[in-house]
């Protein structure tokens, strides 16, 4: 201890005021606010740094794992289970699925039924040699109140000590139905929904640990929500369950968990707080990697996604987890991609040993701060949601959709102008992939909401241009000064490739008439002109001219001379500030591909 001590005091503190004022000194008269502080999508201010003494008016702090607020965590383990969903097509076969991922380290599985007949002997059949009271089930799909009958009548007939049963149902008539769909489907205002779930919780009254609800607060992320409105809109629903007689120990929350790595962790930790505010009671967590972020071109970066988004959740606390399958957006998982998505997790418990330290994140000057802000922001959200009534009413009056839609919106230009990175999409393509999957554009209409992924506008184009049966060909004709040539030309190849055009890169071009020669030679459709800005004014014109109307020529930035060569017939200019979605549009209408 002596040595620790001694240690320490060869550095002693340093005060704010010095940091600020070696900042202010970096900064050279720049705004400090409009340099440094970052406008979350969610609504709050991040400073670039924190400290202590940030911490000293942030509730909570003192609270310990299993003890409310339950910031900390809602026991004293981090032992969450590894779940994964297998698809009940044919009963036998989702069997085999299931028996192979409990093998593989699953001590959670899912079930999503597809048919509305599902019988007793179906449900025999799937069940077999699963022991029921070793591992958690959660059923989900069609006729789900049937099939809930079903594992009653089963759990029933063999006897099994009801403390030892730890199963779940995704009825979720709010979410799944009404925001999803526009209607309950059972009444107009959900009433007999609620009325089945409350004979249900009668019947499992004795089997203390049977979640009936579902919350689905993952599917407000993938309709392009904010972290804060899932949080709070998730809550305004499990508000609303409340208030129609469902328990809160019959809840269950489903939330995304996305690659907005440290806002994650803090969702999660919030949400403990916030539901011990709402229902004096644990939430029960369940957490799936987003959807709204998976890529169909160069799909292994979906695995490093689904990699740090279960770090964020494991570091942040939650009852059970699942990686969704890197193949997911294209196609049914394969039992390599489901494999790969259970040892994601087995690697975060047996090696990394996430599992083996409660919130590892408490005491984070900057996560502490990202977990105020969340639950003062998605509390905002959720008393808003109340004043109107409650979730149902503020969804009637078109509030949720609206608020959300507004949301995705800014996602979607986000994305478009590569602010946010989908890498494999809309930033570093794979230029030699091809695909040729279906992908559903259609976005939701009236009031409802519908999931999509972030990156389909991008895969809708660069897929017309697989399919089109062209080949086009963006030529860069590096020239002038070499660093700026290359560095364009990377910007440029980037660029066109996210449209699925193939691009010839070029290290440099002594001069324009032999630039001018290889590009006609190569019959590129598009020759981009790849310099620095001073080299424009003289080099553009030259190109533009030679090349005529043999290719469409672009300038790889936004020069001071743009005026004056656009007044020389040059149009087309592609830099940073350029929205590259409807650039790339409007380069494959002029190719005939759109």
């Amino acid at each position: 201890m002596a040595e620790k001590e001694k240690l320490f005091s060869e550095f002693p503190p340093v005060p704010t005021a010095e940091w600020e004022a070696v900042i202010a000194a970096d900064l050279k008269g720049a705004d400090y606010d409009k340099k440094l502080v970052w406008r979350t999508g969610e609504g709050f201010d991040v400073r670039p740094y924190y400290r202590a003494e940030n911490l000293k008016d942030i509730p909570y702090l003192e609270s310990v794992a299993g003890q409310a607020p339950y910031l900390r965590g809602v026991c004293e383990c981090n032992d969450w289970r590894v779940h994964q969903t297998i698809s009940v097509n044919d009963v036998r076969e989702a069997n085999s699925q299931a028996l192979t991922a409990l093998d593989g380290g699953c001590n959670s599985i899912g079930f999503c039924v597809s048919k509305e007949d599902f019988s007793a002997g179906d449900l025999d059949a799937l069940l077999s040699q699963v022991v029921i009271g070793a591992i958690e089930i959660v059923f989900q799909g069609k006729g789900i109140r049937n099939v809930a009958g079903l594992v009653f009548d089963k759990l029933e007939a063999m006897k099994i000590d009801p403390a030892e049963v730890r199963v779940s149902f995704a009825i979720d008539p709010i979410v799944k139905n009404l925001t999803l769909k526009g209607e309950f489907g059972c009444c107009a205002d959900g009433t007999k929904c609620f009325s089945a779930i409350g004979e249900l919780a009668k019947k499992f009254e004795k089997y203390p640990h049977v979640k009936l609800v579902t919350v689905s607060g993952d599917k407000f992320n993938a309709s392009g929500s904010t972290i804060v409105q899932e949080l709070a809109l998730a809550m305004a629903a499990g508000k609303e369950y409340l208030e129609n007689g469902v328990p809160a120990d019959r809840m269950r929350f489903s939330l995304s968990v996305s690659s907005n790595y440290f806002m994650e962790i803090a969702k999660f930790r919030a949400a403990r707080v916030l539901w011990s505010e709402i229902a004096d009671a644990k939430i029960f967590s369940h957490a799936v990697t987003s959807k709204w972020n998976q890529t169909v071109y160069d799909p292994y970066v979906n695995m490093l996604r689904g990699t740090t988004e279960a770090m964020s959740a494991a570091i942040a606390g939650v009852h059970s987890l699942e990686v969704v399958p890197f193949d997911a957006s294209f196609e049914s998982s394969t039992e390599f991609s489901r494999r790969i998505a259970r040892n994601v997790q087995l690697l975060l418990k047996h090696e990394a040993h996430f599992d083996s330290v409660v919130d590892p994140s408490g005491g984070s000057y900057y996560i502490e701060n990202l977990t105020n802000s969340i639950i003062t922001e998605a509390r905002k959200l959720y008393e808003q949601i109340g004043s109107m009534g409650g979730y149902v009413a503020a969804f009637k009056s078109g509030f949720v959709v609206e608020t959300v839609e507004a949301s995705a919106a800014a996602k979607d230009k986000a994305v478009a102008t590569r602010r946010t990175v989908l890498l494999g999409a809309n930033q570093y393509p794979n230029f030699t992939e091809t695909s040729d999957v279906y992908i559903d554009m259609s976005r939701a209409t009236g009031n409802v909401l519908k999931p999509y992924r972030g990156a389909m506008a991008f895969e809708q184009i660069r897929l017309a241009t697989d399919r089109s049966g062209k080949k086009p060909t963006a030529f860069m004709l590096t020239c002038g000064t070499l660093a700026m040539a290359r560095a364009r030309a990377q910007f440029a190849c980037n660029f066109f490739a996210c449209a699925g055009v193939r691009v010839v890169d070029n290290t440099f071009f002594a001069s324009v008439d032999e630039g001018v020669k290889a590009a006609v030679a190569a019959r590129a459709e598009i020759v981009v002109v790849c310099a620095a800005d001073d080299d424009y004014a003289t080099l553009a014109p030259e190109v533009y001219k030679a090349i005529g109307d043999k290719a469409i020529v672009v300038v790889a930035g936004a020069p001071a001379s743009q005026p004056e060569l656009e007044a020389a017939g040059i149009t087309h200019f592609i830099s940073a500030r350029s929205n590259v979605l409807e650039t790339l549009k409007s380069y494959l209408k002029e190719l005939g591909i759109l």
